[in-house]
């Protein structure tokens, strides 16, 4: 395996790659087309360089693909709209006279500070209380805070294993294994076709389904050695402590997908069985999706060429029609 540098996420019936400040969005129309939407998006962690810093940049970085994978979502989303003309109700019609051309960034700054909200309470709080029910039959500290990981874990599970019922998330994670694909065949050396895509592995150590994982793991370890008396305190200690356990958790995902040592390996199985309930083997126009938007910010050739020379490689494609606003359709 050798580090791209490419990364994903999976969107409606599309997927979104990125490549160092480069990012493309394909979507598969309604009808049937491909539509790419190339565009640039800076980091925290470039634009300041204290939020580059081993153990902080983690958080920021978690930051930055909340803010892109909304903007995604949104492109994508904007194919499947309702086309039929509409009245705006009263509150939208506010919104429209209080904030005005903003209004799209305000709705979506508000929708993340609320699922930001929403996974604390539901993956850091719940179990803390669920777990605090059984401290009066369990004195030892370690076992709560194993007790308490356990819980926080299956909870996770069962969150996913309901969303999944969704047709729409099941196709996302069908999206989300072709978005895998791509990355694991040009990472193995392999040219990028919808064969050599479908023959490679759908499980990542660099996806964010792995990173939760982390997290949960790494904070059981943190809250054996931090203890608290009250209930309210430990409550507050996790909230804290959840920057400082994402920023250990990045530094390992980070070293795991730039490293193919055995330990490494052995360390990242816990995500990567994880990554069976949130990625779904993805059918051949998918994997056209995701193909689509690897070309369009990543020259897969040139990077075969320096890291697989002994790879052979395709003669050169005819070329992309270019749309409006940046857009390509294929």
């Amino acid at each position: 395996m050798k580090y791209s540098g490419i990364g994903g996420q999976a969107v409606i019936e599309g997927i979104m790659m990125k490549n160092k400040q480069e990012y493309a969005t394909a979507v598969r129309r309604p009808d049937g087309e491909i539509e790419v939407k190339k565009d640039r998006y800076v980091s925290m962690t470039e634009k300041v360089k204290l939020c580059a810093l081993p153990f902080v940049r983690g958080v920021f970085s978690f930051i930055d693909s909340m803010v892109l994978g909304m903007r995604t979502l949104s492109f994508s989303a904007s194919f499947f709209e309702d086309d039929e003309d509409s009245e705006p109700g009263g509150f939208e019609l506010w919104l429209d006279k209080m904030f005005g051309e903003k209004v799209e960034k305000i709705l979506m700054a508000s929708v993340m500070v609320f699922s930001f909200a929403m996974a604390i309470v539901i993956f850091m709080v719940l179990p803390l209380l669920i777990a605090n029910v059984f401290r009066r039959f369990i004195a030892s500290p370690t076992v709560m805070a194993i007790l308490e990981g356990c819980i926080r874990i299956a909870i996770f599970v069962a969150y996913i294993k309901l969303i999944s019922r969704m047709e729409d998330i099941r196709r996302t994670f069908m999206y989300h294994g072709a978005e895998h694909k791509c990355i694991n065949c040009l990472e193995h050396g392999l040219t990028l076709n919808v064969e050599h895509v479908r023959q490679s592995s759908k499980q990542h150590k660099r996806c964010g389904t792995s990173f939760l994982i982390i997290v949960m793991v790494i904070s059981i370890l943190f809250f054996m050695v931090i203890r608290v008396d009250t209930v309210w305190l430990r409550i507050v200690s996790r909230i804290i402590l959840i920057p400082v356990i994402a920023g250990v958790s990045y530094e390992f995902l980070r070293l795991a997908g730039r490293s193919d040592s055995w330990i490494v390996n052995l360390l990242s199985k816990p995500g990567m069985w994880m990554q069976n309930l949130t990625t779904s083997e993805p059918d051949d126009s998918m994997i056209e999706v995701a193909i689509a938007a690897v070309e369009a910010v990543f020259d897969w050739r040139n990077y075969l060429r320096e890291n697989f020379p002994e790879t052979e490689l395709p003669e050169e494609p005819g070329g992309t029609k270019p749309g409006n606003d940046g857009t390509v359709v294929l």
